[in-house]
């Protein structure tokens, strides 16, 4: 039986990589942490050619040879044509180098794709990808073009579970233009199962298929398994035990700021940091960093020593710490906002809402109340860069809620407009735009 695959938006990108052409069309890596469904859209964009190719190469080592060696593109090419029995054809046929961290010769061998068989339509993608080429002393600069892709977006999930009128309702409401309350109550309790269920491809094709949040928790389990199977993989960098301590620390410490000497205690702070930044590059967590955000771009004043940690998907974190259940049978989500779920779901959202083409970086702003001053404390949850302009985004996880901070905010900072993210209808109070949780992606486009 095929493989059921449920379209992503990055498909699009694919598909318009796929028809550029060279100089423009580049070898392209497709990065992010793994079982995000990378290999998956790279068969389905497969199927836009006449011919297609798929060389894993866990599976298939005796083929290191070829890319470890002087030969050609083209003379690499002619000997796996031979060997699948396939054509390879520039135009018709698409190279797909699977699992490409397990050969650095072959990650090396791309930008020579480019310099010498540009024609030919190449794409590798792999699993802890970004270590690899952490080690390598030249990526090609130019000469390939990566893609990040991520868990299922909110929007995704709606699509896979065939609500495309919905998604392309959502994807049309502003607060100018706020949903029916009949339609937004229901999106609210669709919200709720992806919220229980994540984002991961292999459990949101499981609950699809079966419409069963147990088979999902299984699935999930297996799933934390295998990744956490992954750490043994960076005994170059770190201790396995370390990096399990600390991604489990990130579980319980999402509500604020990281505290390394909490992750494991006993152990250095720069020990701990060093197992934080693997899991960071592995993709398994993503960290939201202060900064003064007194202009732009917000990274110029970035302050690394106060980042919160949030993890990948919303359901790895409520099946590491037992509170699936929890959330399922909780009436009022409000009460069961559970080490800033709310937040962390928004944090991801925005990623995934954000251009393939590059990495996204979060941002926040905090700022502590001093003795003698007569500021008092102050946060704002996220705040995104649209042009020149600064947007700062408070996360309430009810309906109801003060808007201090962020009006605080956009007074010191001299900023014209806020956003204010809830279980409410879109909606405007003043200079405050209001997004449903399930809709802050729409933020990305304004």
């Amino acid at each position: 039986m095929a493989e059921q695959y449920f379209k992503r938006n990055i498909d699009k990108s694919l598909l318009e990589w796929s028809q550029s052409k060279p100089p423009d069309r580049k070898p392209l890596l497709l990065r992010g942490a793994r079982q995000v469904g990378k290999s998956s859209a790279i068969r389905y964009l497969g199927h836009q050619f006449k011919y297609y190719i798929e060389i894993n190469f866990e599976e298939n080592k005796e083929l290191y040879s070829y890319f470890d060696s002087s030969l050609s593109p083209q003379a690499i090419c002619e000997r796996i044509a031979i060997i699948y029995k396939i054509p390879i054809i520039p135009g018709e046929t698409l190279l797909f180098l699977d699992e490409i961290q397990s050969c650095p010769p072959a990650i090396s061998k791309l930008r020579y794709f480019y310099e010498k068989y540009a024609e030919l339509h190449v794409v590798a993608a792999g699993s802890l990808l970004e270590f690899t080429i952490d080690e390598m002393p030249s990526l090609g600069v130019g000469r390939l073009r990566s893609f990040f892709m991520y868990p299922f977006a909110f929007d995704e999930f709606l699509r896979a579970m065939n609500h495309e009128a919905l998604a392309d309702e959502v994807k049309k409401s502003s607060p100018e233009k706020p949903l029916d309350n009949v339609i937004h109550g229901l999106l609210l309790d669709i919200f709720k199962t992806f919220l229980i269920i994540g984002g991961m491809p292999e459990v949101v094709s499981r609950y699809v298929q079966k419409n069963d949040l147990l088979s999902g928790e299984i699935v999930l389990s297996d799933l934390i398994t295998v990744l956490k199977s992954d750490f043994a993989k960076y005994k170059n960098q770190t201790s396995f035990l370390l990096l399990n301590e600390v991604f489990d620390s990130v579980m319980h410490q999402t509500e604020g700021k990281f505290v390394y000497e909490r992750a494991v205690p006993g152990t250095p702070a720069i020990t701990a940091r060093r197992a934080l930044d693997i899991l960071i590059m592995s993709g398994l967590v993503h960290p939201v960093t202060h900064t003064a955000a007194n202009g732009i771009p917000l990274g110029a004043e970035r302050n690394s020593k106060f980042r919160r940690i949030i993890p990948c998907d919303t359901g790895i974190f409520l099946q590491t710490l037992g509170l699936r259940s929890e959330i399922l049978l909780a009436k009022e989500f409000t009460a069961v906002n559970r080490g800033s779920l709310a937040e962390i779901f928004v944090g991801l959202e925005l990623t995934k809402a954000a251009s393939y083409y590059k990495q996204n970086e979060l941002f926040c702003w905090q700022r502590s109340a001093n003795a003698g001053s007569s500021k008092g404390s102050a946060q704002i949850d996220f705040l995104i860069q649209k042009g020149y302009d600064i947007i700062p985004i408070e996360v309430k996880s009810g309906t109801q809620g003060s808007m201090q901070s962020l009006r605080l905010f956009m007074k010191e900072k001299n900023i014209k407009r806020g956003i204010r993210t809830s279980l409410e209808n879109f909606g405007r109070s003043g200079d405050i735009d209001i997004y449903p949780l399930y809709a802050i992606g729409n933020v990305i486009d304004l």
